[in-house]
This record gives structure tokens, sequence and C-alpha cells, in this order.
């Protein structure tokens, strides 16, 4: 299996293989019962996306098909060689006896956790990358999310995150854990890769945080179905830095954000619908904003 050492382990029990026992719990947050805050990865295509990402990857567990599969990429296989990462080679039976359940996709990978840097961090990175052609190119487009404690709609966002050009997300308050095991699988890795950060304060103070974003040229756009908010293209005509906010599905944003907000913004829907998902929601934004803006503003 190309340059790295492949351990084979027959027994379930072995603790090499505890950063994967009992899934179900060992993903969730270290202040969670039972959880360990490990990042948990499944699967050919997320798996890559760790292992180049910030988080130091700590283990790969799979069985022998999957490891040959991932292994057969020579750079990868380079990289976690390099990078020293144990590699367990398991049966399709002692798999799911360790996480607990049937694992279809047969490889998964463990990461600690990083430091989430500020929201002026992430903002002065997206300043200094605009000052340098050389960087990835910026769109000028960040999420905003408040109440959002759905990990798949958390998790489709990030994707759609990743393939319009959003620059970064930032959480407002009650939001779910981005870094749980499910909200990595449904964004197929990206949340590993957008930047993301967090408004201090509760749900009632944290919207105080979005003048940092106004004062820095972005537009703070809440979408909302009330019938007194004006259609979405209108609310980004002209703006080249707009921050997009989305609440929870069904009460949507609180009052606090929408007051705190530059103009309140609805998209168009059939008679008899009240709102769309919040994930297709923020997409449908994000894709305004990417076909009207000029990426590197």
């Amino acid at each position: 299996m190309n340059e790295c050492d492949v351990v084979y382990i027959d027994a379930p029990s072995d603790p090499r293989l505890d950063d994967f026992r009992n899934l179900n719990h060992s993903d969730k947050r270290p202040d969670m019962p039972g959880g360990k805050g490990l990042v948990i990865a499944e699967g050919l295509l997320v798996i890559p996306r760790l292992i180049r990402s910030r988080f130091p990857v700590r283990a790969i567990m799979g069985t022998e098909a999957k490891l040959h599969s991932l292994l057969a990429d020579a750079t990868l296989a380079a990289t976690i060689a390099k990078a020293a990462i144990p590699v367990w080679c398991v049966s399709r039976e002692v798999m799911a006896e360790v996480v607990g359940f049937d694992m279809h996709r047969g490889l998964l990978a463990s990461a600690n956790r990083v430091d989430v840097p500020s929201i002026s961090d992430v903002l002065d990175e997206l300043d200094a990358r605009r000052d340098h052609p050389d960087q990835p190119p910026v769109s000028g487009t960040i999420a905003v999310l408040e109440g959002v404690g759905d990990h798949e709609n958390i998790g489709a966002l990030f994707r759609n995150a990743a393939g319009l050009g959003v620059d970064a997300v930032f959480f407002g308050a009650g939001c779910a854990d981005p870094l749980y095991r499910r909200v990595v699988r449904v964004s197929m890795g990206h949340v590993l890769r957008v930047p993301f950060a967090y408004f201090d304060g509760n749900r009632s103070t944290w919207q105080r945080g979005l003048s940092e974003l106004q004062q820095r040229g972005y537009r703070c756009v809440a979408l909302t179905p009330s019938d007194d908010a004006v259609m979405l293209p209108e609310a980004l005509d002209g703006a080249q830095r707009a921050a997009l906010m989305v609440g929870a599905e069904g009460p949507g944003l609180t009052e606090h954000a929408m007051r705190a907000s530059d103009v309140r913004a609805r998209i168009p829907m059939a008679p008899g619908t009240d709102s769309l998902n919040v994930a297709t929601a923020a997409a449908m934004g994000f894709y305004e904003r990417a076909r009207t803006s000029i990426v590197g503003r």
C-alpha cells in the first residue's frame, strides 16, 4: 500500500482503535457526556480533505480494500507517511464492533480540534488576501448563522458555501457544533477548509458583533420570508461585500438580529409555501452573490 506502514489489527478491544470506539458519542465536544472532542471523517472523498486541512490527523482506520484505494494516491500516501499518521487495517466486522454500527464507507480518520480564530482574525486574513493576488481569491461574501441547530443543515450549508465561493461562516448564538461527525460528512469535508468563527454573546447580544462587519464594509442582509422585505437581488445590488444572515427553520432570525441588519431580503416563493430549508435559502443568496459579484474585490 505505497509508502505507509499499515498495521493489521484483529481484536476490536485493541486500545489503538479507541479514537473510533462508540462513534455515536466520541465525536461530540469534550463538554458533552462521553465526548472526546475529536474530528471524525468518513470515506474516500472526505478523508483526503481532512489530511490536507489544518486539523492534525491522529489515526486512520479502514478495511484493506478502502485503504488500498486511499493510498493509491502517491502524493497523499507520502503526506500520511511524512506526518507519521498511524494506519490501522481491520475487517469490516471488527470495524462495526468498534464504532458500534455497520460502517458502510469502510474508512475513518480522526483528528484533533484546533483553536477557532476570532471574527477579527478571519476578517484580517481576508483583507490580507485581497492585497495579494497570489493568494486564493476573495468573493466578499460571508454567511452568518443564528439558531441553526440541525447538523445536516449546517453540513449542507458549508458544502454550498464552498461550491459558491463564500469566504467564511460566522456563528451567532444557538447553533450546533460544526465539527460534529454528521456535519463533516454532509459537508463533504468542506467544513474543514471553509473558515468559521463565533460571535461573542448570547441570543440577545451576539448581534452587536455585526457592527464589526459593517465597519469593514459588509452589508448585513437578513433573509426572511416577511412580506415587508425587499427582493434578494435588490438587497444585494451594489454591495461589494455582503454578510448573508440566516436563522433557524421555523422561527427564522430573531428580531434582535433583524434590527441589527442593514436590510431584510426575501426570496420569491410559490403561493402556499412559507419558507425554504435554511441551507437552500442560503445557497440562493450565495448564488446571487456569485452571479453578480466580481471575485477579488
